[in-house]
């Protein structure tokens, strides 16, 4: 496979990506957003699947940081996600295995109408995120939240785009949680899809750890940063912010699915 072309110019601008990537990601998701097309348009020689890898590798770190942060401030209930931490790395396996089967331009075609969907009701319902307000029995709560990663995990898995996002919506949706809470423990659950995309990458060589090692630093800072500014301004700043990637997700996908090329 090509090598990367690790120039000075090529670092310091996927260092700054990396970075933006980390703080956005850490307060509701959205980091591929950034990341992933700065690895593409930077080294468009290189196979996609090693830039890919190389992304997780970098971006597993800044997730785990922003987890553990959370995890000391919004208080969650750990024993009921057990499950779906385990159905998210089933089902991002399994999503992994078919999509090298099936193409994803039904997904490809399908995503900006459902992140429409979900914005818009996002911003219809204006006390939705609001008020952490679980309403499901303990047992309840474990099986959605179970369901929520498998189906979620899939997805990752099978396309990948928007995966935080979505586990934020589906945990404020079918749970009843605030946005906090929600990003809290989406950073779990793709932590684990991301472990789970690397269990491939590294015994495959899809990793270039040159740039993936200083990137993961230049996350882990970004992390710190967004990680602060979700827990200091609490849920209706992750609930704008969530607008605001979900937006900027539906004009990105939107114009890869539609556009002419």
């Amino acid at each position: 496979m090509p090598a990367l072309d690790l120039t000075p110019v090529n670092i310091t601008l996927m260092l700054l990506a990396s970075t933006g990537a980390g703080l956005i990601d850490a307060i509701v998701g959205g980091g591929g957003l950034i990341m992933v097309p700065s690895l593409f348009g930077l080294f468009p020689q290189a196979v996609p699947a090693t830039l890919l890898g190389t992304n997780k590798a970098a971006s597993i770190w800044g997730t785990g940081w922003s987890a553990w942060q959370y995890a000391k401030r919004v208080q969650l209930p750990s024993r009921r996600l057990i499950g779906a931490l385990l159905a998210t790395v089933l089902g991002a396996v399994g999503g992994a295995w078919l999509a090298t089967r099936v193409p994803a331009q039904g997904f490809r075609s399908a995503l900006p109408l459902v992140l429409a969907a979900v914005w818009a009701y996002t911003l219809w319902r204006k006390d939705m995120g609001h008020t952490h307000a679980p309403h499901l029995s303990a047992q309840a709560e474990t099986l959605m939240a179970t369901a929520i990663g498998g189906i979620i995990g899939f997805y990752d898995g099978v396309f990948g785009p928007g995966t935080g996002s979505f586990f934020v919506f589906a945990l404020v949706r079918l749970l009843g949680w605030d946005f906090l809470h929600a990003s809290a423990a989406a950073k779990r659950l793709n932590f684990a899809t991301n472990a789970a995309a690397l269990a491939w990458f590294i015994p495959h060589g899809h990793v270039v750890w040159a740039l993936a090692l200083p990137m993961a630093v230049a996350n882990v800072a970004g992390s710190t940063v967004g990680t602060r500014l979700a827990l200091r301004h609490g849920t209706g700043f992750v609930r704008l912010v969530f607008l605001g990637v979900v937006g900027a997700l539906i004009v990105k996908t939107g114009w890869d699915a539609w556009a002419p090329h």
